[in-house]
């Protein structure tokens, strides 16, 4: 599923949707359908909206991941489950697994299938225990892992348990029977409900490995983390130029990268193609930096994600921040923690962006500014709430 226009990220998905978004250099999606053909799902349907194109340009006809790949779109909004009624002349032959287009996950979604296959339920449901489960449907299940009780994100008092919903199902096609065409409808505020009401058995799969839907900036970043992780051992393609640095790996160089004098790289981190890194510089683990992207002398990086064509201005502190294409950022700069700033920013000169702000694409920042919240460009929608 990958309909949805990504609300909660912006200013990430302006230029994109989300499961476009750069994770390690690579659209979020390429990722999950490797995932997906590793495990055998080799028949993957994409129900596509917001910014199609983009996600058709990622994975072709997914013969490069080992796939095939079939796109069906939607003219209107139809909901999670609508969406998938839609696709229902590619699914109604055999059992499916539904997955979240924008999910980063290792979970071994084979297991659940074959579980699903075994039990026979209308459909099953993957849960994982999570610390927030306010922001997601919540489920309680009884020994025979049979679901009792679901509700879509509850409020205090509600919360009865910490086994929130990964938004992955499986489902028979005896669940098409219960969910209207043309109409938006969802599996967890819609159709859950009706199927427990009418006393059809819905089951639960408890999880276990990572699992983010990549809700906010730092759910990204975290998700990022785990794919950082993934990096075994230090990989150069074509060539480097470097003088009296040191590369701690595991380290992901693109070609035709340079490093100045006593620069120091701490893995795990990835850099892209054509990327220059000046004299005395840090980047620090957990890094990400794109394709050719500039930094000047004496720049400090840790745990951030940067993306293509970025520059970073000489003595600039970057602290898990993530950073869109092709926006410059000024000498004597410091981005704090969980900071977005979007496509083709300009920070001038000795700019400080306090932690949990976002900055909107195309605005240019003054020198010396401190920026403490939000700052908005109203050619651009200005919501950040929502999907």
């Amino acid at each position: 599923m990958c309909g949805g226009e990504g609300t909660r990220l912006r200013p990430l998905t302006f230029d994109r949707p989300k499961p476009c978004i750069p994770i390690v250099n690579r659209p979020s999606i390429e990722h999950l359908v490797s995932h997906l053909s590793n495990l055998g799902f080799n028949d993957i349907i994409i129900t596509l909206g917001y910014m199609s194109e983009a996600i058709e340009e990622a994975l072709g006809d997914g013969s490069l991941f080992g796939a095939d790949v079939t796109y069906v779109h939607e003219k209107t909004k139809l909901g999670t489950a609508g969406s998938v009624k839609n696709a229902q002349s590619y699914l109604e032959d055999q059992d499916f697994l539904v997955v979240g287009g924008d999910h980063v996950t290792d979970l071994n979604l084979l297991e659940f299938y074959r579980e699903h296959s075994r039990e026979k339920p209308i459909v099953s449901i993957g849960l994982i225990s999570i610390d927030e489960p306010s922001e997601y449907g919540i489920a309680e299940i009884d020994v025979a892992f049979q679901i009792k009780r679901f509700t879509e994100k509850p409020s205090p008092g509600e919360i009865f348990s910490n086994l929130a919903s990964t938004g992955i199902y499986v489902c028979s096609p005896e669940i098409f029977d219960h969910i209207p065409s043309n109409k938006k409808f969802d599996f967890a505020r819609d159709l859950f409900p009706h199927l427990m009401e009418r006393g059809h058995v819905l089951k639960g799969w408890l999880a276990r490995g990572n699992w983010s839907d990549v809700g906010s900036p730092r759910s990204l970043r975290n998700a990022e983390r785990w794919k950082l992780k993934e990096i075994a051992f230090t990989s150069i393609h074509g060539d480097l130029t470097l003088r009296g640095s040191l590369i701690h790996g595991p380290v992901q160089l693109g070609a035709s990268c340079s490093m100045g004098s006593n620069t120091r790289i701490i893995g795990p981190v990835a850099i892209g193609s054509g990327t220059s890194i000046g004299n005395n510089v840090l980047i620090g683990p957990y890094t990400s930096i794109g394709n050719h992207c500039t930094l000047m002398d004496d720049v400090k990086i840790f745990s951030s994600s940067i993306y293509d064509g970025v520059t970073i201005g000489a003595n600039t502190t970057v602290s898990g921040s993530t950073i869109d294409n092709d926006t410059q950022v000024g000498d004597d700069c410091s981005l704090e923690n969980d900071t977005v700033i979007g496509p083709r920013v300009v920070l001038e000169k000795g700019v400080v962006v306090h932690s949990r702000t976002r900055i909107w694409p195309d605005v240019v920042v003054a020198g010396r500014t401190i920026v403490k919240e939000h700052v908005l460009n109203e050619k651009y929608d200005i919501r950040c709430e929502g999907s």
